[in-house]
């Protein structure tokens, strides 16, 4: 019987210490002057979500009770646990020291705990406020665009985080220096075709590793023919006529000649078309091939056109290449053929002397 009334009475005890804890708590009365550095509880916590929070409050053998409280809430009350959450358990509770674990902390338990000790039946708190940081997360962005030049268009990227994360916006090009936007929406009027290509949204605040993600951003334009050089080539030869056109879509290319389209797969005549070239190939060229053609290139914004000439050639007889040996020898000759006039005077005057 004895043993049931103590329990009771200890129980009726809690209650009573914990319900003046909350009251206390709830009214905001403050630790007497007397005693502002007891009970003494930590800084300001702050750990990253998902990581674990623990919260210390400093006692000495005065204290006769000691609870820990999130707000209203108790969640310890000396070693009895008083709240529901598996999260929360007790790691300490000594005559120096009464701490608490907050594991896998997550936003929703940010804010005020305080620590409430009675001593000579005065209760007296001291709080702590747990700040819990969550890396940054990029929640929405835009989707890759594809878009006719000139045209504006908006790319949007919301990103969280705690603290509220700095949004930043670049594009990945080598001509492009720096950031284009410090904010969540870039806006870009009258976009031309050297501003096509990937742009990166980052996403930071210093609890982890920017976030990074990247649109793509495609500017179609209509096709313009940026190399069409006309060729010689004599009779009977190779030749090949080539045009190069940029575009978005890629160009189509065609060929023409007084008019008339040059189909592919016509004797001694190949038309080989790549993305951005185009190749006119004559495997023998004979005078009928000889003339002006036209190259047309097109996409579903335009068409444009250039005129390359395939002209003739003449071939002409190469005089062979003689070696040095053969010239010092032609030299030596007419040298010798110098010397030869010269002595013939002197045997003229030498035989009329003598007779």
């Amino acid at each position: 019987m004895k043993t049931i009334q103590a329990k009771m009475h200890n129980s009726l005890s809690w209650a009573v210490f914990t319900g003046l804890a909350a009251l206390f708590l709830f009214q905001g009365v403050p630790v007497r002057s007397g005693d502002a550095t007891f009970p003494k509880a930590m800084d300001n916590v702050t750990v990253r979500q998902g990581e674990s929070a623990t919260l210390r409050c400093t006692i000495d053998n005065r204290v006769t009770r000691v609870a820990w409280l999130n707000r209203s809430t108790i969640l310890y009350a000396g070693n009895d646990k008083w709240c529901l959450d598996p999260r929360v358990v007790l790691l300490s509770n000594t005559q120096t020291q009464y701490s608490i674990e907050i594991q896998n902390v997550d936003v929703y338990d940010e804010g005020p705990y305080t620590c409430s000790v009675q001593t000579d039946n005065h209760p007296k708190t001291s709080r702590v406020h747990l700040i819990v940081q969550v890396s940054p997360k990029i929640v929405e962005i835009s989707s890759d665009i594809s878009i006719n030049e000139g045209n504006n268009i908006s790319l949007t990227c919301i990103a969280t985080g705690r603290p509220e994360p700095t949004v930043t916006w670049r594009h990945i090009s080598p001509k492009a220096v720096g950031f284009v936007s410090e904010d969540e929406y870039l806006e870009i009027q009258g976009i031309t075709r050297e501003q096509s290509g990937d742009y990166e949204c980052s996403a930071s605040n210093d609890v982890a590793a920017p976030v990074v993600r990247r649109v793509k951003v495609t500017v179609n334009y209509p096709p313009y023919i940026s190399e069409a050089k006309g060729t010689g080539v004599p009779v009977g030869q190779k030749g090949t006529l080539q045009c190069e056109a940029s575009a978005v879509p890629s160009a189509e290319f065609q060929w023409y000649k007084d008019d008339k389209r040059l189909i592919e797969g016509k004797k001694g005549v190949k038309v080989e078309n790549r993305p951005f070239l185009s190749k006119l190939i004559f495997f023998n060229v004979s005078e009928h091939d000889y003339g002006n053609y036209t190259c047309v290139a097109s996409n579903k914004l335009g068409h444009t056109n250039a005129s390359i000439m395939l002209f003739e050639v003449k071939t002409t007889a190469l005089t062979p290449w003689q070696g040095p040996g053969a010239v010092s020898e032609v030299n030596n000759g007419t040298s010798r053929r110098a010397g030869c006039i010269w002595l013939l005077p002197l045997l003229v005057l030498h035989l009329l002397l003598k007779f």
